[in-house]
């Protein structure tokens, strides 16, 4: 059975095709109100809130929330309501996230487990930096 399929108003069937339309990406409730609101189909952000805190709770979405400054942002998850492990990578400059899987990475995963007993939880991990796209503007 389908996780998603006990929500049937209209207004959240367009949340959830903007969430399923961006698998593995991390999004927030502010793009997908101006997502919404550009394809003439305008949803209060109240409404997405509470619909995406739902989805939440019912394991269709990952909640991440870096920083206070930065607002929560949303992963979709596949159908086994699992997600890859990955690091997050936060730009300081556009305060863009993005999510890595690598397999260096993956290596210090192990590495930490292995030689200090420690398991690393993902989706609290978040390496800041500046990303390639304004290092090349030099913003």
């Amino acid at each position: 059975m389908n996780k998603t399929s006990g929500y049937k108003t209209k207004q959240k069937e367009q949340v959830l095709q903007y969430l399923t339309a961006h698998p593995g990406q991390h999004v927030t409730a502010q793009e997908i109100s101006r997502h919404l609101s550009e394809s003439g189909t305008p949803v209060g952000t109240a409404t997405i809130y509470r619909f995406l805190d739902h989805l939440v709770s019912d394991g269709v979405l990952r909640k991440y929330t870096i920083d206070t400054r930065t607002g929560a942002c949303y992963e979709y998850l596949p159908e086994t309501g699992e997600c890859h492990r990955h690091f997050h990578l936060k730009c300081m400059q556009c305060d863009k996230l993005y999510h890595v899987t690598c397999a260096h990475l993956s290596g210090l995963d192990s590495h930490v487990l292995e030689h200090h007993g420690f398991s690393i939880d993902h989706s609290k991990t978040v390496l800041y930096g500046v990303c390639e796209q304004c290092r090349k503007e030099g913003v």
